[in-house]
């Protein structure tokens, strides 16, 4: 610190003392100034019983009741409503000489225990400064609304506006005069004073206000009665007041210890790291003396904080590192380019659920050798962590040099990885990021490297996608996508729509599947194929799968207990690849049977071939446990996903869904109509039923019936449809029954012929 500064800091000191005496001696001067004045120029009513009644209860009131707020030195009491009063009652006058008592008793209430001169000194100017602001309230009354005694004459308006008034010119003359002085003696601003300690009491000036005027309007009317009344009152609010202040302090005493508790916490870590701060210094300062070795051990802190320790490539905070030099480069060099190549391994999980961690370990160690062996010496390889490499193309001519590395990954990587025994084929998902974009931060690129890696997933793996702009904002829109999806059911937004499933033998209606529609209340409809497989990534189909199973079995409860020829309706519902590895779905199930009131019989529960197969074990055990409950169980998609032939007796399965692409060619070539027949012969042989999807055209329903197919769904009977579209006629003979099955047995009484839809209206659907 500077010596003249610490030199001047007590004569500082002093001077703040000295011009806080000069500032109390002025208002002092003023005070009896101002009651003098005020003797001459005001004008002196009679000072009855009435008045000394209000100046002794006042003085009782500032002497014994006071209250100091927490962290701010300023005490609060009632004996502004006194003043008020008085000069309401009285006049400028003898609210002057009261204002000035009253600021006497503070003065002697606040210098208790201060040496004579200084209290002396102190009670004269808070008696001082009470009558200044009094004696500028009065001036300024007088000015803007007449003789204070004559304001009660007026309308209630006129004495509300003026009431205010006074209230606010004593607020700011009293608070304005003291907040001078805390500024002097704290040398900062008189607005910072002012706003740290006085802003806040502006309301009990304007309460005080307020019922000085109540109680003077009341004394005109019923005599001193009204103040032996209110006083209590008063006084049981301030109480009350006192002690919520209390409890205040008695908080921020507690919140004070905590802080100090906190602070000596924080000391003993400060003073324990710095010990070992000492201690580690100590230690390198002996290991320093090992001379060669030390600085082994220096490279090898380094390589362990900048290096993979499993494939012992650079990691990301090195990748980071390099990444800010290559962007800095590029600032300076408008004709020097680089990319970063951000790869992941193709279905990795599977390898270390089959083969182990070991292996998989074993994998990544050899990727990261090959991929070592695709790049130049300038570039970098590094793990970014899991099955995520990175690799930095340092100076490439152009974006075409990032691609043809990408291509180059994927050639090495189709010979296959020799693990312990164990043959691995792998593949690996590429995103690029170019410099050319415009990059500040490493993050930013690697950011959308990694969204251009999952696009190039999305578009079925094994490949490479170049990041757009683009990819950025549907990466936006997809998470928005999913903030409104989790609220989708809360909002009601979700609907389940039904399309009916026909038995091709009569036309007779055999049940419906559910299916899921979202209104999106700013989008408008969103098609299942673009939100479906984001609640499969986000694990949201798992509740959203469940809600739509309780409303469908909810629903078919109502159509079943509609009619008695509907009792024997079923429903069809999906479940998710995700909602089969759950451990608690059969419970789920169950208990929403159980809710419902729909026998479990009448619930067709659909998983896909991909689904099943994906682990098949598994899934025999679900299903087992899922036919236990009563259920019944259909293949979806059959023929579209793995071959499984041979798993499929192991399954307890009642129903094969033959998907609509091979419905949909069924007339096209005879292998087309062949396979169909085949899956509905190996149905026939494993008893079970077939259902086929998509039936569009009269030529698909005459084909599947000669092939008897059992039952089928389509536009041909009807688009999914909303739940109060089908309690319209669910009760009646379908239309399509009469259209397309004539001659079939009545089994309903029609409500009005149905005309057979064209092809065009079909296609239209």
């Amino acid at each position: 610190m500077d010596t003249a500064i610490q030199l001047t800091t007590p004569q500082l000191a002093a001077n703040t003392q000295r011009f806080a005496n000069s500032y109390r001696w002025l208002i002092v001067v003023l005070g009896v100034i101002a009651l003098a004045f005020s003797t001459f120029l005001l004008p002196m009513p009679r000072l009855d019983l009435r008045f000394l009644v209000l100046a002794a209860v006042m003085m009782l009131v500032s002497s014994y009741f006071s209250v100091q707020i927490p962290r701010v030195n300023t005490n609060v009491t009632v004996s502004d409503t006194f003043i008020f009063l008085v000069l309401l009652l009285y006049g400028g006058f003898p609210g002057i000489l009261l204002a000035a008592a009253e600021g006497l008793c503070s003065g002697m209430r606040v210098s208790k225990g201060l040496r004579p001169g200084k209290k002396i000194l102190i009670v004269a100017f808070n008696a001082s400064m009470m009558a200044c602001s009094t004696m500028l309230t009065v001036g300024v009354m007088r000015y803007a609304f007449g003789p204070l005694t004559e304001l009660r004459s007026h309308d209630l308006s006129f004495f509300i506006a003026a009431i205010g008034a006074m209230a606010m010119v004593q607020y700011f003359s009293n608070t304005g005069l003291s907040a001078i002085l805390i500024a002097i003696k704290q040398n900062k601003s008189i607005w910072r004073a002012w706003h740290s300690h006085y802003m806040w009491t502006s309301l009990t000036y304007v309460v005080g206000a307020a019922v000085a005027g109540a109680l003077a309007s009341g004394i005109e009317r019923a005599g001193m009665s009204v103040l032996f009344v209110t006083t209590p009152i008063i006084l049981i609010v301030y109480l009350t007041y006192q002690k919520y202040l209390n409890e205040i302090k008695s908080t921020s005493a507690q919140a004070e210890q905590a802080e100090r508790d906190r602070a000596e916490a924080e000391r003993a870590r400060a003073e324990q790291a710095e010990r070992h701060v000492e201690e580690l210094s100590r230690h390198i300062a002996e290991q320093e003396r090992i001379s060669v070795q030390l600085q082994e051990s220096k490279d090898h802190f380094r390589r362990a904080a900048f290096h993979d320790a499993l494939t012992n490539l650079p990691n990301r905070a090195l990748l980071a590192e390099n990444l800010k030099f290559v962007i800095e480069r590029a600032k300076q060099h408008e004709d020097y380019q680089f990319a970063v190549l951000f790869l992941d391994l193709d279905r990795f999980k599977n390898v270390n659920d089959s083969l182990g961690h070991s292996i998989g370990d074993q994998l990544l160690i050899t990727m990261a050798r090959r991929l070592e062996s695709c790049i130049r010496e300038v570039d970098m390889v590094a793990r970014l962590g899991g099955d995520e490499f990175a690799i930095l193309l340092d100076g490439i001519p152009n974006q075409a040099e990032a691609t043809n590395m990408a291509r180059r990954i994927q050639e090495k990587l189709q010979s296959p990885f020799n693990l312990s025994g164990h043959e691995v084929f792998t593949t690996t998902s590429i995103g690029i990021a170019v410099s050319s974009t415009g990059y500040d931060d490493p993050e930013n690129m690697l950011r959308d490297a990694d969204t251009a890696m999952y696009r190039a997933k999305a578009q079925g793996k094994a490949c490479y996608e170049v990041f757009d702009k683009g990819m950025h904002t549907h990466a936006v829109y997809v998470l928005q996508m999913e903030n409104d999806l989790r609220r989708a059911i809360e909002r009601e937004e979700l609907r389940v729509y039904y399309q009916p499933i026909v038995a091709l033998e009569n036309g007779q209606l055999a049940g419906f599947e559910a299916l899921i529609r979202w209104q999106h209340p700013e989008r408008g409809f969103i098609n299942p194929s673009d939100f479906i497989p984001l609640a499969e990534d986000t694990g949201l189909i798992v509740p959203l799968g469940l809600w739509i199973l309780k409303r469908a079995c909810q629903q078919l409860c109502q159509w079943q207990w509609q009619s008695p020829a509907n009792r024997s309706l079923f429903m069809s519902v999906n479940l998710s690849g995700k909602q089969v590895a759950q451990p608690d779905l059969v419970e789920n199930i169950r208990d929403i049977l159980d809710e419902t009131h729909v026998d479990a019989k009448h619930l067709k529960l659909e998983i896909t071939e991909s689904a099943v197969m994906e682990n098949a074990e598994m899934a025999a055990r679900l299903l087992k446990r899922l036919k236990a409950l009563g259920v019944q169980l259909s293949i979806d998609d059959f023929g579209t996903g793995y071959s499984s032939l041979s798993y499929l007796h192991r399954f307890p399965v009642n129903t094969l869904k033959i998907d609509r692409s091979f419905v949909g060619r069924i007339g096209e070539a005879a292998e087309n109509i062949e396979i169909v027949r085949t899956v509905i012969s190996l149905a026939e042989n494993m008893g079970m039923e077939v259902v086929a999807e998509g039936i569009e055209t009269l030529s698909q329903l005459a084909q599947l019936r000669k092939l008897k197919c059992q039952y089928g769904q389509g536009y041909l009977f009807s688009r999914p449809v909303d739940a109060q579209s089908v309690s319209s006629w669910i009760s009646k003979k379908p239309h399509w029954q009469e259209s397309l099955f004539p001659g079939a047995g009545d089994f309903f009484v029609p409500s009005q012929p149905a005309a057979v839809p064209s092809p065009v209206q079909l296609r239209t659907a």
